[in-house]
């Protein structure tokens, strides 16, 4: 099973920047694809990111020109680079992967951003 753990999160102020990372227990070139998600307090969590296992990438419109998402399998990391943040943007991020119709999540990091 793969495990998959999240770092990066902390407090910003507004139009700052974040970079989360999120490593893998075991390799990511046989995920089919991988994702961030994020989750504010009293709200569903939601997809922000996602990259296939060919780089093909999407992003959710409030993040885009913003966040830029990419993976090194070499690494076996994936990671958000999170800019002009914005207080709507505080919420515990986390990554997702999947391989053979399973999914792995990892638990999250929190970002919060000031105004």
């Amino acid at each position: 099973q793969v495990q998959l753990v999240e770092s990066g999160g902390g407090l910003v102020q507004a139009g700052g920047s974040l970079r989360l990372s999120c490593a893998a227990s075991d390799s990511i070139s046989n995920m089919e694809h991988m994702a961030w998600y994020r989750q504010a307090p009293g709200k569903r969590r939601e997809p922000v990111a996602a990259i296939t296992r060919t780089n093909a990438y999407t992003y959710a419109n409030s993040v885009k020109g913003r966040f830029t998402i990419s993976k090194d399998n070499a690494k076996n990391t994936m990671w958000l680079q999170m800019n002009s943040l914005k207080p709507e943007d505080t919420a515990v991020y986390f990554c997702k992967g999947r391989q053979s119709n399973n999914d792995y999540w990892g638990q999250g990091t929190q970002v919060t951003v000031s105004s």
